[in-house]
C-alpha cells in the first residue's frame, strides 16, 4: 500500500483527496490545524476504507508547520508515495485593502510553503525512482488578477518547471486549476457566493478523479472541467489590456483578491 500526504485534508478539495485516495486503498498522512477535525476525519476515513490514517497537525503560515511537514516527507523509514499541497485561502478586498501581514502570509502558504514541501517530497522521490506531486494553484493563475491569481501563478510555473527539471526520474509533478469549486473555501474568506452562476461550480469529488486521471497520464497542468478549459481558450487570445479590465471586475463580485 502506498502512502499519500495532503495538505488542508479536512476541507473542500483536500478532503475530497482524501476520501477518493483512501477509497483505491492509499494510507494517507493528514495535515491541517486543527488536531480534533483531523482526529475524525481519520478515524472515519479509518472505519470505512481500512487504511491507516496519520494525523499530523501543522500550521503552514509558520515556519515549524511547514518544517514539521518536511520532515515527515523526508521520512526515508515511511515515505511518501504521493503529496497533495492543497493547503490555501483567499483574502477578501482588492490590492492595498489587505494588510501586508495577511498577504505575506498567503505567500508563504500559497508559494514557500509549496516550494519547501515539494522539494522535500521530491528528494525522497527521486531516490526511490517513482513519486508524485499535486500542486493545487486556480484557474485565476492566467488572469491579471491581484495577489491571490499571482500566487497561483507562481505555483503553476513552478510545479511545470520543475517536472521539466526531473523528467526521467520517474517522479511525476502537475498544477492543478480549477474553478469554483464547492467548498467552504469563500466562506473562510468572508466572501458570498449568492451571485456565481450555477455553472461555474465543480464537484469537488470530480474533480479529483479528473486530477488523479490527468495525473496518471502524465500531464504537468491539469483544467480538469471542459467549461473552464473553454475559458482558458477564450484567455490566451484575448488582448491583456481587455482581460485586465474584466477580471478585475468580476474577480471583485466573485473570487478572491
Amino acid at each position: 500500500m502506498t502512502t499519500a500526504l495532503i495538505t488542508g485534508s479536512t476541507a473542500g478539495i483536500g478532503a475530497a483527496f482524501a476520501r477518493r485516495l483512501a477509497a483505491d486503498g492509499h494510507n494517507l498522512v493528514l495535515v491541517a490545524r486543527d488536531t480534533e477535525r483531523l482526529a475524525e476525519q481519520a478515524t472515519e476515513l479509518h472505519d470505512r476504507h481500512g487504511i491507516e490514517a496519520e494525523v499530523l497537525t501543522a500550521d503552514l503560515a509558520t515556519d515549524d508547520g511547514i518544517e514539521t511537514v518536511a520532515r515527515r516527507l523526508s521520512d526515508r523509514r515511511n515515505p511518501v508515495d504521493l503529496l497533495i499541497n492543497n493547503a490555501g485561502f483567499g483574502n477578501k478586498g482588492r490590492y492595498l485593502e489587505v494588510s501586508m501581514a495577511d498577504e505575506l502570509t498567503m505567500l508563504k502558504v500559497h508559494c514557500e510553503a509549496v516550494l519547501r514541501l515539494t522539494s522535500a517530497a521530491t528528494a525522497a522521490m527521486r531516490e526511490r525512482g517513482r513519486g508524485g506531486v499535486v500542486n493545487v494553484a486556480s484557474v485565476a493563475a492566467f488572469v491579471p488578477r491581484g495577489t491571490y491569481g499571482a500566487s497561483k501563478a507562481w505555483v503553476v510555473q513552478f510545479t511545470q518547471g520543475a517536472a521539466k527539471d526531473l523528467a526521467g526520474s520517474g517522479v511525476r509533478l502537475m498544477a492543478l486549476a480549477p474553478g469554483f469549486v464547492r467548498t467552504e473555501f469563500h466562506q473562510r474568506a468572508g466572501m458570498g457566493t449568492d451571485n456565481i452562476p450555477n455553472w461555474m461550480w465543480l464537484d469537488a469529488d470530480k474533480l479529483v478523479a479528473a486530477a488523479l486521471a490527468d495525473l496518471a497520464r502524465g500531464k504537468t497542468l491539469s483544467i480538469p472541467d471542459p467549461r473552464y478549459k473553454a475559458l482558458m481558450g477564450v484567455v490566451k487570445v484575448a488582448p491583456r489590456g481587455l482581460l485586465g479590465g474584466i477580471t478585475s471586475k468580476t474577480g471583485r463580485k466573485y473570487g478572491p483578491q
